[in-house]
């Protein structure tokens, strides 16, 4: 096959190629074409300094992310300082350099068409 060209794929996040478990969440990897798409699941209490951030080993989440939000609330800080809350049916394209919380008592789930990659890696 050429550069541009691509074979048609049908994948589920209900069978997921990889899962990535972490303290109150998971990263569900699934490999598609030439890239990988995550759904990111995190448990209200999950904040990912507390989380993840001794997998990653790095002072803020340096995975950028472009992301859909299916449900709850996520907070955002990022480095520079500014804060948001993104809720269901929210997009946010996030460079690295940030932290994140889930706020209330709803799990966070989110699609990340970029950051998933190497999400929560050991």
């Amino acid at each position: 096959m050429g550069a541009h060209e691509h074979k048609t794929e049908h994948k589920s996040f209900a069978k997921p190629d990889e899962i990535r478990e972490f303290p109150r969440g998971r990263a569900e990897i699934l490999k598609v074409g030439d890239g990988e798409v995550g759904r990111l699941v995190f448990q209200p209490g999950w904040r990912w300094s507390k989380d993840v951030q001794p997998l990653a080993k790095t002072s803020s989440c340096e995975a950028p992310h472009f992301q859909y939000h299916v449900s709850g609330k996520l907070a955002i800080k990022m480095d520079d300082g500014s804060e948001f809350v993104a809720g269901p049916g929210d997009i946010t394209s996030l460079p690295s350099g940030h932290d994140a919380w889930v706020v209330g008592d709803v799990p966070v789930v989110v699609v990340d068409w970029f950051g998933a990659s190497n999400y929560a890696k050991r």
